[in-house]
Formats: structure tokens, C-alpha cells, sequence
């Protein structure tokens, strides 16, 4: 019976050490999971400045967009829509030109993408606010249309701040 006593508390020390050698301290652990937030936190501060990019290239696109339907539309009624200060980005679309621009040249009106980005902190419904796409004409002329938008930094060739679409293009 000694015999198998001794067997028994051999093995019983050999599960211990092997439990302990392949278990991971709490101080290796913290350590882990320190450079793993440390790594986490990197990265999320190198996304920031894309999906600012990504809200100025949105916005560029949209401005293109919107430039083809106006071109349509003038190519179908030799005019463009009449309206007097609408403003893209709100919860209802204003009605732009009799016949409307949307859906028959739009399937719906541009919404900016949110949050503001850099410098476009101007108040809503004036140039420089990026918040809104601001669509004007006058109803007496016509063959004339401009749309004021704002990137919050450098897209393609086009400077960070505020731009007016018209008809000759973005500026």
C-alpha cells in the first residue's frame, strides 16, 4: 500500500507543475493587454483622418452628382430648376424646378455627411458650413445655378474650406 501511495502523490506533484507551467501570470496578462490597447488606440488615431477623407470625398460626390442631374435637366428643358435658397440636409427635401429634379434627374438630394470636419464651422444656411449643400438661383435667371459646400481638408485638387458649384464646374 506504500507502494501505491508514493505512485499516487508522484503523479499528483507532476499535474501540479505541469498546471503552473502552461497557466500565464497576471502580471504577463496586464502586460498583454497593455501593449493591446496601446496597439488599438494607435490605430484608431490613423482612422480618424480617413474617415475625415472619407467625408470630404463623400461630399465632392455628391457635388458631382447633383452637377449631372443639373446638366440633364437643363439638356431636357434648356433651363435650370428655380428655386430660391434650398438647402440640402434637412429631414424633407425642398422641391427644386417645376418639373422636380427628384427622382426623375436624382433619386433623392445629397445629404452631407456628419460630423463637421476642420475650418466649415459657419452657421447653417451660409456659405462655409458643411452641414448643409445650399442650392440657389434667381427666379429671373435661369441659365445660372450655384451650390456652396465646404471640405474640411485638401480632396483631390481642391482646397480644404468653402466651394461654389455652378455651371462651369466647382471652384
Amino acid at each position: 500500500m506504500a507502494k501505491t501511495k508514493n505512485i499516487f502523490f508522484k503523479l499528483r506533484k507532476k499535474s501540479s507543475i505541469n498546471r503552473k507551467a502552461l497557466g500565464f501570470t497576471l502580471i504577463e496578462l496586464l502586460v498583454v493587454i497593455s501593449i493591446i490597447a496601446l496597439l488599438a488606440s494607435v490605430v484608431l488615431v490613423a482612422l480618424s483622418g480617413a474617415r475625415a477623407k472619407s467625408r470630404d470625398a463623400r461630399r465632392v460626390a455628391d457635388i458631382n452628382q447633383f452637377a449631372k442631374a443639373m446638366e440633364l435637366y437643363f439638356s431636357d428643358y434648356n433651363t435650370y430648376p428655380t428655386v430660391q435658397g434650398a438647402i440640402f440636409g434637412f429631414t424633407a427635401d425642398p422641391v427644386i424646378g417645376q418639373p422636380p429634379l427628384v427622382p426623375t434627374y436624382l433619386s433623392s438630394l445629397p445629404n452631407p455627411p456628419t460630423p463637421k470636419d476642420g475650418t466649415c464651422n459657419a452657421a447653417v444656411n451660409t456659405p462655409g458650413s458643411n452641414d448643409y449643400y445650399i442650392y440657389q438661383t434667381t427666379q429671373s435667371v435661369t441659365s445660372t445655378y450655384y451650390v456652396t459646400f465646404c471640405l474640411g481638408d485638401k480632396t483631390g485638387a481642391l482646397s480644404a474650406g468653402p466651394h461654389t458649384l455652378t455651371q462651369g464646374g466647382i471652384q
